[in-house]
């Protein structure tokens, strides 16, 4: 490695050893004001308004989905914006973090009076906690660091990586206080593939397709039929009440036929394979597909809770829900 390349190696090196330093001392700074800000934010009537600029706007916006995501209504108020007319977003039970490395920059110490003449709660995110904002504000979220990662410690990096930490640690700890579960995930998570991990069930999948099913006296080319024109590669065999007891994929057909038997005598029940996995409709899509790449399969029948077959779902229908 020759010297320019050596140098980007210790660059990049030294900035995450930098930044990683940072969050960890940030655990030193975990205090009794982080607490009650916790208790503030979750025992509140109003949202959550976090306003910053610069570097710490961008990472205040961060925070803002996050902690909407997360059950915790917010807003991004941009803090040249709000001194000239976007301090009106505020409410009255609202309470504003307010997000900046210095704490004296000249659009804080403005808006800052004007949140305070409100009667709002005022949270200071800061690295200097002599700063005008953090001797004004009611609580301070300690976001100190020794120096940027920056090699002349300027730009905002290992301080902006502090304050997306603190923020994601706000955003835990109210989750973990209102119980929010998997479930309200998924309500506000309807979207992409992770949306669909948490509320895509197998009713969904399966209806959609053909309900192939032959009964165990079913001739093989009748069965052979059942599973071509169904098109998914697998028929259920079942009693006349519908009731599973048996399955059959184009594979078992492939090694019937390859183990040279009478073909005139054979029957779906002397083909199929008496104990299948299945699913059930409330089950979720994801475990569905775990359980097909467990078991190194593509097809899975749906019963009911009295095993009787309801349908079959593929795999084909889980991937291209793009959830995997």
């Amino acid at each position: 490695m020759d010297n320019f390349h050596q140098n980007i190696h210790e660059l990049a090196v030294n900035t995450i050893r930098t930044e990683s330093a940072a969050i960890l001392k940030l655990a030193d700074y975990i205090d009794q004001d982080f607490v009650r800000i916790i208790d503030l934010l979750y025992s509140s009537e109003g949202r959550v308004i976090i306003t910053g600029i610069g570097k710490s706007a961008i990472i205040g916006q961060k925070i803002v989905a996050t902690l909407n995501s997360t059950g915790t209504p917010s807003i991004f108020m941009h803090a040249a914006d709000a001194i000239h007319g976007d301090l009106g977003i505020v409410q009255d039970d609202d309470s504003v973090i307010c997000i900046s490395k210095s704490g004296n920059t000249p659009e804080i110490k403005v808006l800052v009076p004007l949140i305070l003449n409100r009667g709002n709660k005022l949270i200071a995110m800061v690295s200097n906690t002599d700063s005008y904002l953090a001797k004004n504000a009611h609580y301070v979220l300690k976001a100190i660091i020794e120096k940027e990662a920056c090699p002349n410690n300027l730009a905002p990096t290992t301080s902006t990586t502090a304050q997306l930490v603190l923020g994601d640690a706000m955003a835990i700890c109210l989750l973990d206080r209102r119980g929010f579960s998997k479930e309200d995930f998924a309500k506000v998570h309807p979207g992409g593939s992770l949306g669909k991990k948490l509320y895509l069930r197998v009713e969904d999948l399966f209806k959609m397709n053909d309900k192939p099913m032959v009964f165990e006296d079913t001739s093989l080319s009748d069965t052979i039929y059942e599973i071509s024109s169904k098109r998914l590669g697998a028929t259920a065999v079942v009693t006349k009440d519908e009731t599973l007891i048996g399955f059959i994929t184009d594979g078992d057909i492939r090694r019937m036929l390859q183990r040279g038997a009478n073909l005139q005598s054979i029957t779906a029940q002397r083909i199929m394979s008496s104990r299948p996995k299945s699913v059930h409709p409330d089950d979720m899509a994801i475990s569905a597909f775990h359980i097909m790449e467990k078991y190194k399969i593509t097809q899975l029948p749906v019963l009911d809770e009295n095993g009787k077959y309801l349908g079959m779902v593929h795999l084909h229908d889980i991937l291209k829900e793009g959830i995997v």
